[in-house]
């Protein structure tokens, strides 16, 4: 710009002020190149570290999920099993059909084979392999491992009407509800006589009947 606006007004004389304005706009092309450059490899190192740290908080996250639904195994639907006392006589002739060694540490690695193997296993026992555990059966004597093992989806509050308890403790495994029709104890009076009782889980509507509370307003 400087080079420009004295070359209209007529100020450079000489070839040495040319040559000084021409290194002065050189040098600050450079430094403008150079700031360029810079702020390019941090906004690049900025990103590279968010991104990082993102990846490192979501691994975090589920790992700790796994944790969670680890300690909450009994609420999942399973149906129950009880395994016979001929597993491994099952499996062998399960292997005889389908003509697969019966050796324990004969590996699965064919899927297909796996599969097949599977299969057959499910239409015997009557028991499948949860999705979450198929890679866990490598080789036959895992999957023998996995078929003598009982499956018990009691859930733990449940198992305690069959437990031994101390004689100072009694749990009360059924809720007590009032209701002013059936009441034996109080002739139907109760504490909150404009207070309904509802029931509003679809598992429990069958079992426990709700009251609804006659009301004179609204």
């Amino acid at each position: 710009c400087d080079l420009f606006f004295s070359l209209r007004r007529g100020v450079i004389t000489s070839d040495n002020q040319v040559k000084n304005i021409e290194m002065s706009l050189y040098k600050s092309a450079q430094f403008s190149i150079n700031l360029n450059q810079k702020t390019w490899h941090i906004i690049s190192a900025y990103s590279t570290a968010v991104t990082k740290k993102s990846q490192a908080q979501a691994q975090r996250n589920v790992t700790d999920v796994g944790k969670s639904l680890a300690c909450k195994g009994f609420l999942r639907s399973h149906k129950p099993y009880y395994p016979p006392r001929d597993v491994p006589d099952k499996v062998r002739s399960i292997c005889n059909n389908l003509k697969i060694s019966f050796a324990s540490d004969y590996k699965l690695e064919n899927l297909e084979e796996k599969f097949k193997f599977l299969d057959a296993c499910f239409r015997d026992f009557q028991h499948s392999v949860p999705n979450s555990q198929v890679h866990e059966l490598q080789s036959i004597g895992d999957v023998v491992k996995f078929y003598e093992t009982s499956v018990n989806t009691t859930v733990p509050y449940d198992a305690l009407k069959n437990a031994k308890l101390p004689e100072n403790l009694h749990i009360q495994h059924d809720y007590l509800r009032f209701n002013p029709d059936t009441d034996s104890m109080f002739n139907g009076q109760t504490a909150f006589p404009k207070s309904s009782t509802l029931v509003t889980g679809l598992k429990y509507r069958g079992k426990y009947e709700g009251y609804n509370a006659k009301r004179s307003w609204p």
